[in-house]
């Protein structure tokens, strides 16, 4: 399929058939989602691929016994990590130290390297930090005064932080549905959820946050889409500048 009609074939289900599907093909489309972008390439999420169908039906009740879950053939977990900003920027300064020794001139490499290193061994623990909510404020502080002189980041509270973390996670998400569709599987994303059960189901990290629970399956062609599709029109949304 092309872009225009995976995004036009993608609709959240809400019921699936019977039919088995592939959770190879499932783990590959997790795969391809690790290439949506997120905040600073941090990559603060991780999922919990969930084929075991005991496993699922104890799940049901968590999610509001919703029949998107309850005919699902699988189930996906995304979940936020911001616990792990040190072992994920550790990574990323891994990652870039032999980046700019691959593509970088000669003379530009310890510039670049030295760069790197203050981004993610000062910049990231200063951002992603968390002091019981002080070193949000401090952030906050600190930004605000540093506004008054220069355009500056300012939502860098502990709930902005929260709320950055998250947002990373649904373009993986979205990412992660579209690979779905393309494999010719649906999927349906949810947010209506009790997130402790889940977690406690699971055997989640105690810091980790469930972003959305994704189902998966082949679609009931006679109720698995609930009508048409409604968007707010084009007019009502798009602003030209």
């Amino acid at each position: 399929m092309t872009l225009e009609e995976i995004l036009r074939t993608r609709r959240a289900v809400r019921r699936y058939t019977d039919e088995a599907i592939d959770a190879d093909t499932v783990r590959h489309c997790i795969d391809l989602a690790r290439l949506a972008p997120t905040s600073s390439n941090m990559q603060l999420w991780e999922c919990y691929h969930v084929t075991d169908p005991d496993t699922i039906r104890r799940l049901v009740p968590a999610c509001l016994d919703q029949t998107a879950v309850s005919t699902a053939q699988q189930l996906v977990v995304f979940v936020t990590r911001r616990d792990l900003f040190r072992r994920r920027a550790a990574a990323a300064l891994a990652f870039e130290r032999g980046n700019v020794a691959r593509n970088s001139p000669a003379d530009r490499q310890a510039h670049r390297t030295k760069r790197w290193e203050l981004y993610y061994q000062r910049v990231m623990p200063f951002l992603y930090g968390n002091a019981f909510g002080l070193l949000g404020l401090l952030r906050k502080t600190i930004l605000m005064a540093v506004g008054l002189f220069r355009p500056i980041t300012r939502q860098v509270s502990e709930a902005d932080m929260r709320v950055v973390v998250h947002k990373s996670c649904a373009l993986v998400v979205q990412t992660f549905m579209l690979a779905m569709t393309d494999a010719g599987y649906d999927t349906c994303p949810l947010e209506g959820f009790d997130s402790l059960r889940v977690k406690r189901i699971l055997r989640l990290p105690r810091r980790a946050e469930v972003n959305m629970i994704i189902s998966c399956g082949i679609r009931d062609e006679g109720r698995g889409v609930w009508g048409e599709r409604f968007r707010v029109p084009m007019e009502e949304i798009y602003h030209r500048i």
